[in-house]
């Protein structure tokens, strides 16, 4: 009787430690896109990386911190708008954030619809007709854009009981995930305004550098020189954007670190990017540190 009780406790314990918290993220339906079957979630061979495809249904998993300190991030994962990388550009990026006292949310926003295995899609595509890509990430990448600044207005409506700053929203996101970030910053409202983003590695092939808006939020540019797709050059004109508009923006241009580096360890110093990040968001005012994180 003992040993079942113990059992029944740990597996409780286990539940708690694995219960996950989803938001639904509001959403207008796409009149020119359509998804057929579920989302799906699978480890890919081909980027060594637990990735999400065929995302039709937006939705943001929560991460709280134990002492929150009011900031909180969005944070939305690359893969080219066919997959997210949700465990290096995701999931890792929020247990990190929510450490330091931030609350964070992993976004799934609507990617291209594709079958069983997006990654070997994309991959195809990029080397026998590289131009497909595009033709299927124009229509879908303003849904994306919209999903971005939903799940803005969302966490600024509901601040109250997610115990952060309506003040102090961040939008982060990586390769196509920085395209959605940038997506965010060129179409915001008053409702849906981040309040600083961060572009890692922005895809700004698929989101052009434009001017920065009037009320630009603060930026923080994250990339490295020998990223294989050459988004170096997108990510100093983006920075460059930010600066002529005398916005302020910060900058970490690493020599070495490919592209896709998130959080995985290349013993490279782009390793350390998001503690890089944390030093930004504290020299701004964005993050006040506390003794408990």
């Amino acid at each position: 009787m003992k040993k079942s009780v113990f059992l029944l406790l740990v597996l409780l314990a286990l539940q708690g430690l694995t219960a996950q918290e989803i938001i639904s993220v509001p959403h207008e339906k796409a009149a020119d896109v359509k998804w057929e079957g579920d989302e799906k979630a699978y480890f890919s061979d081909i980027w060594q990386n637990d990735v999400v495809t065929n995302v039709s249904l937006p939705t943001m998993e929560v991460f709280r911190p134990k002492n929150p300190n009011g900031t909180s991030v969005i944070v939305a994962p690359g893969g080219g708008l066919y997959a997210l990388s949700i465990t290096s550009e995701g999931t890792q990026v929020a247990e990190w954030l929510a450490e330091k006292g931030i609350t964070a949310f992993v976004l799934k926003y609507r990617l291209v619809p594709t079958g069983e295995d997006g990654v070997k899609e994309i991959t195809d595509e990029g080397a026998s007709n590289p131009a497909r890509i595009f033709e299927r990430v124009v229509p879908v990448m303003p849904y994306s854009i919209a999903d971005g600044l939903s799940a803005i207005a969302y966490v600024r409506t509901h601040a109250e009981d997610l115990k952060i700053d309506p003040n102090k929203i961040g939008f982060m996101g990586f390769s196509a995930g920085g395209a959605v970030t940038m997506g965010v910053a060129y179409n915001f409202t008053k409702d849906n305004r981040p309040d600083f983003i961060v572009p890692v590695y922005p895809w700004t092939t698929a989101m052009p550098v434009k001017e920065a808006p009037e009320n630009a939020p603060p930026m923080l540019v994250v990339c490295a020189t020998d990223d294989p797709l050459g988004l170096a050059s997108g990510s100093i004109e983006l920075y460059n954007a930010w600066l002529k508009a005398n916005k302020g923006p910060g900058l970490h241009m690493y020599a070495k670190g490919g592209h896709g580096f998130g959080m995985k360890k290349q013993n490279l110093p782009s390793d350390n990017w998001i503690s890089r990040f944390y030093d930004w968001s504290v020299a701004e005012g964005i993050v006040v540190p506390s003794s408990d994180n």
